[in-house]
């Protein structure tokens, strides 16, 4: 297949019949405003990052228990649950659905701060997990309707900014409400602010036209038929664990970086939250866009850069990686979390949009939702976890020092992760062609 037919056949397969008719102003809004939901759901998912020295110390916890609490405990529901909403979203009002969601996580945030132990305050992020599966499916179903196929991958970045952008907001608030005023009220400030923001959401943002006339036979789809068309996709099923396991390393860094920074460095609370806000989120939102952007302007040649963009990226991060975990000035490991994290910020909004292009419009938001499953159970499930139980079991022998073993051995998770990149850009233009 030339360059040329490839580009066409992303196009032609992610293009619809017509592109939602509405201004540019608009479409823009609705981006927008999925974007600030999108941030709301990350100050919410990590402000008990943050937090997690001080609920230790409150609660007597080990680490083995916080990595539970950062992301097991949540990722399980929170990927179950995404499934059926995400089948839900693919038939009925996707913003009702996003609205109802901002309004039950945020609540749960709020109640995490009324935890008078573990097994409270691990139901309460049970319950965020519960509310945060019915944000991203429906929202990238939306998006996908209002923006074109060599548009898309821009799109998506700009919401997936929100990840970073949560993260910087979530960090740096949640640190210094923390060090004034304890961490139950940095729950709480922190989350009532997003049941307002859903019912602001909900009366300005409209239900879009699909792109397609609706489809009945998609609603005679069962699960195991869409599951079965999806990872008959090799591109796809090397995609969903390639992102994973990126996901892994991932996540095990930006959960523990709090944890990391104080131990190691022996910095002080208020202070990690401005650094570690700051960096993740103003490198995350770089490399997510930026990502976005060369995804769609390399593959307008060739549709595997998709996926070629991510692989790159986490290569070129490995050495800064290795400066951050082992370098003894801190000012070092900063600057060099600073660029890792740009680079290995690049991956998902590609990721989500060439997973669009693999499917019909009926099955966008169930495609997410596979997606995700794949990226939230093994990153953001396992990865917080293996590292906590990792250091829990070095801490005899090494200490404080065993949190640093303990994620520089997610390296290796990212070179299988990098490997199943390039796996799947092998088998990209061939799955494209078949949709």
């Amino acid at each position: 297949m030339t360059s040329k037919n490839s580009e066409q056949t992303l196009e032609e397969n992610s293009v619809e019949t017509k592109i939602q008719p509405v201004s540019m102003l608009y479409r823009n809004y609705v981006l927008f405003m999925l974007t600030l939901v999108y941030i709301f759901n990350f100050i919410d998912r990590q402000i008990l990052v943050i937090l997690q020295e001080s609920i230790k110390k409150d609660l007597g916890l080990s680490d083995t228990q916080l990595g539970l609490l950062s992301g097991l405990s949540f990722a399980v529901f929170y990927v179950l649950l995404g499934i059926p909403i995400a089948r839900l979203a693919d038939r009925s009002n996707r913003r009702n659905i996003v609205a109802a969601s901002l309004a039950v996580w945020s609540g749960m945030t709020a109640l995490c701060g009324m935890a008078q132990n573990y097994i409270q305050l691990l139901l309460a992020r049970i319950g965020v997990g519960v509310g945060e599966a019915g944000c991203s499916p429906p929202a990238h179903s939306i998006i996908s309707d209002y923006f074109p196929a060599h548009q898309r991958a821009t799109a998506l970045s700009v919401y997936s900014m929100g990840i970073y952008i949560g993260i910087l907001f979530g960090f740096s608030l949640g640190g210094w409400l923390d060090a004034q005023y304890g961490w139950r009220f940095a729950f709480i400030a922190l989350g009532v602010p997003g049941v307002l923001f859903a019912i602001f959401f909900f009366l300005s943002v409209k239900e879009p036209l699909r792109s397609i006339a609706h489809n009945p036979k998609a609603d005679n789809q069962s699960f195991l038929q869409v599951l079965k068309l999806l990872f008959s996709k090799p591109s796809f099923l090397f995609l969903s664990f390639a992102v994973g396991l990126h996901a892994f390393s991932t996540y095990a860094l930006g959960n523990w970086l709090p944890s990391f920074l104080s131990r190691i460095h022996l910095m002080p609370r208020e202070d990690i939250g401005l650094y570690a806000g700051f960096i993740l989120g103003t490198a995350g939102a770089l490399g997510t866009i930026v990502g976005g952007y060369l995804a769609d302007r390399l593959g307008k040649k060739d549709s595997a850069w998709y996926i070629k963009v991510s692989a790159f990226s986490a290569i070129l991060a490995i050495p800064f990686l290795l400066l951050y975990y082992f370098h003894p000035s801190v000012n070092i490991v900063l600057i060099s979390l600073f660029v890792a994290y740009t680079l290995i910020s690049t991956f998902l909004g590609p990721s989500i949009a060439i997973t669009h292009s693999l499917v019909p419009p009926h099955m966008r938001a169930f495609a997410s939702a596979i997606l995700f499953l794949v990226l939230n159970l093994i990153g953001l499930g396992l990865g917080p976890l293996f590292v906590g139980i990792v250091s829990d079991y070095l801490e005899p022998s090494m200490g404080v020092l065993s949190i640093r073993w303990a994620l520089a051995s997610t390296l290796v998770v990212s070179l299988i992760a990098i490997g199943l990149f390039f796996k799947a850009s092998m088998h990209l233009k061939e799955d494209l062609s078949s949709v």
